[in-house]
C-alpha cells in the first residue's frame, strides 16, 4: 500500500507487490496515466499488508477517504483516519 503526492499535489492511491520498482514505473511514467502527467510523485505513505487480496480492498478503503485523512496517513496521524 502506498500514497504518492503528485507534482500537482493531488494524492495517488495504490498496491503494489515491488514498492520499489512501481515506484520507479511511476517516476518513468509508465506505471499509471494519472500520474504520468503529474511528475515528479514524492512517496508521502507506505505500509506492509500480508496478503494481495488484503492490500485491494486496504487500497479500495483508503480511495474512499477524504483527502484529510489521506493528509493525516501521510502525517503518521493514523488515529485521524
Amino acid at each position: 500500500m502506498y500514497i504518492l503526492r503528485c507534482s500537482d499535489a493531488t494524492l495517488y492511491t495504490g498496491a503494489a507487490k515491488d514498492l520499489r520498482a512501481r515506484l520507479s514505473k511511476h517516476e518513468a511514467g509508465t506505471a499509471s496515466r494519472y500520474t504520468r502527467a503529474r511528475r515528479p510523485v514524492v512517496l508521502v505513505w507506505s505500509r506492509r499488508v500480508r496478503t494481495w487480496s488484503k492490500a485491494l480492498r486496504e487500497e479500495h478503503r483508503i480511495k474512499q477517504l477524504k483527502r484529510r485523512a489521506k493528509e493525516a496517513l501521510g502525517a503518521g496521524r493514523s488515529g485521524d483516519v
